[in-house]
């Protein structure tokens, strides 16, 4: 079963060394967090009875949850601020006109706005436990992330490439440093809590006028 609930039975005709690789996106993102909560607290209850004489107890449950589940709270906040920023890198590459309706943005567009509306139910999710999840060193430098950070270019350009594959769109954008990186950066310059990364994400929205609160509709029906 994948992360998105989806059963598939495989048949082996022969002896088979089966390598798999779990994914994650917008539509499953709700269970990845679950995922990363639950096997939080059982980190924490593992080693409950040393939290009087431990220094960072949190921190070690942090490294915990990072062992056995392959990242921890900051990891996750990284991919989320990341992945936000290359999409909204390239839904700032495509045509839109914050006045027209959500049937009327091409595919990538509303792929793209699934995207957000995803990412900021999940912030949003996850401030609400702000108080256990804390900081823990995150802190994403959206200046020389827009600048000068080749693997984030590289993200920019499959996240386009990919979705325009899918939606059988050419014309994605192929040079995301050309991409408003002023008007990103007009904004904030960097990214250092979680309660940073919502108000970046309602900025971020709020330029989309209707046509992301009919996407907010859909998410939530």
């Amino acid at each position: 079963m994948t992360l998105s609930m989806l059963y598939h039975p495989i048949t082996m005709k022969e002896d088979t060394i089966s390598i798999n690789h779990n994914w994650f996106n917008a539509h499953n993102l709700s269970w990845v967090w679950d995922l990363l909560w639950r096997d939080y607290t059982e980190a924490k209850e593992y080693i409950e009875d040393i939290r009087d004489i431990c220094d960072d107890f949190e921190g070690v449950c942090q490294r915990n949850l990072a062992a056995n589940t392959g990242m921890n709270f900051v990891d996750f906040l990284i991919f989320l601020a990341r992945f936000f920023l290359a999409n909204m890198v390239q839904l700032y590459c495509q045509p839109r006109d914050n006045e027209i309706s959500l049937s009327g943005c091409s595919k990538v567009t509303r792929h793209l706005i699934f995207n957000f509306a995803s990412i900021q139910k999940i912030a949003l999710k996850m401030k609400s436990n702000e108080g256990v999840i804390g900081n823990h060193g995150f802190f994403l430098d959206l200046k020389d992330t827009l600048e000068g950070d080749l693997e984030f270019f590289k993200l920019c350009n499959d996240v386009g490439r990919i979705y325009g594959m899918i939606n059988e769109q050419q014309n994605w954008n192929r040079d995301p440093k050309k991409a408003f990186v002023v008007d990103i950066l007009e904004y904030s310059s960097s990214i250092c809590n979680l309660e940073d990364f919502v108000k970046f994400i309602d900025n971020a929205v709020a330029k989309l006028g209707n046509v992301w609160f009919e996407e907010k509709k859909l998410l939530s029906a």
